[in-house]
């Protein structure tokens, strides 16, 4: 039996995989500036691993590291951490989906699990991010790794630590992943690969403009102090009004492996963003980064951000909460947490 850690266990490196011309994104350099900054201050707390399509976005992505950094610093002390390279074809930059989620055995040994991508239930091209996780256990940065045969990605899950997953069951048994698999399945599938032995499904809630079929860490996050961290929407005239009330009703019923109920932090729910051609865009503030005394929050430049800002900060009181801005990634239907992957301590030796 393995044992996948949570967030706020101590990580080594975080994984980003630089956006490049031939993915999906329509403003690059405002995709490539918002990484650059997210990059510099993530560096304050782990090493980086990027990850680009080649020589050429690798020497674009140093050259924006750098540049965020020197105005980075201006602010900030100097950065402790490195920034290591690897050079892997890609479609796209959702690193939490297409890399490695890792576990620990018996024996403390890390181990890389390549669970099946099929971008998101085969709604976009996905073969080149499917082999990441193989060609990244042959590079310098080698971990032991155990293929998967089920499709499933790395948003779509978050543990407690202690026993217990929350899972989005619209997305997790929809047909377009496993088409035939049923709760038991995954619970043993969970229990087998993660030691989880308690799995919390939420069968409500879901974000307009998201691909993922309602991933977890869009809608309800755990934090270290028995809590859930939880989209929330107050407006009944929203699309999402009965979705959302449900799935909190729900939340409020959930109980940990000792029967303790966990504390709701309940986040404000941002007014509509949409994109240029009307497109309601899924701007979520449970899409934060837990990362080594930290907590990465996306921001929009909306009205409710201060306010997501001092939820989270009671949710994680002991945690530096820092705003980044993800306008520019939600314009790809994605946020902070989906670009970014994180690996544990004991993971990348020699750094």
């Amino acid at each position: 039996m393995y044992r996948l850690p949570p967030e706020w266990a101590p990580q080594a490196a975080v994984l980003l995989t630089w956006p490049h011309t031939a993915s999906d994104w329509q403003d690059l350099p405002s995709t490539q500036r918002c990484f650059a900054a997210l990059a510099a201050a993530l560096l304050q707390r782990a090493h980086l691993l990027v990850l680009c399509n080649d020589a050429q976005v690798q020497a674009d992505a140093k050259q924006a590291i750098t540049d965020a950094l020197e105005q980075h610093q201006a602010a900030h002390s100097p950065v402790a951490y490195q920034v290591l390279w690897v050079q892997i074809p890609n479609n796209d930059c959702w690193a939490r989906d297409h890399g490695p989620i890792t576990v620990f055995d018996a024996a403390h040994q890390p181990l890389w699990l390549d669970f099946q991508f099929t971008g998101w239930g085969h709604k976009y091209p996905s073969d080149l991010d499917d082999a990441i996780v193989a060609q990244l256990s042959q590079s310098p940065f080698a971990v032991p790794r155990l293929a998967v045969p089920v499709v499933l990605e790395g948003g779509a899950i978050d543990t407690d630590g202690a026993g217990s997953l929350l899972v989005s069951a619209r997305c997790v048994l929809h047909e377009n992943r496993n088409n035939g698999l049923q709760r038991t399945d995954f619970e043993k599938i969970f229990e087998t690969y993660f030691g989880c032995t308690q799995v919390l499904w939420l069968d409500h809630g879901y974000l307009q403009g998201d691909d993922t079929d309602a991933h977890i860490d869009t809608l309800a996050r755990f934090t270290p102090r028995r809590g859930i961290v939880y989209v929330a929407c107050d407006d009944p005239n929203d699309a999402h009004y009965a979705e959302l009330q449900a799935m909190q009703q729900q939340l409020r019923l959930m109980s940990d492996q000792h029967g303790q109920p966990y504390q709701l932090h309940a986040l404000p729910w941002p007014p509509a963003i949409f994109s240029s051609s009307g497109q309601r865009l899924p701007a979520s503030y449970a899409n934060f980064l837990i990362l080594n005394g930290a907590v990465f929050v996306p921001v929009y430049g909306v009205s409710t951000d201060s306010a997501a800002l001092a939820v989270i900060q009671n949710a994680f009181p002991d945690y530096d909460v820092q705003a980044i801005d993800c306008r520019a990634l939600i314009e790809q239907f994605g946020s902070l947490h989906c670009v970014t992957m994180q690996l544990p301590a004991d993971v990348i030796k020699g750094i």
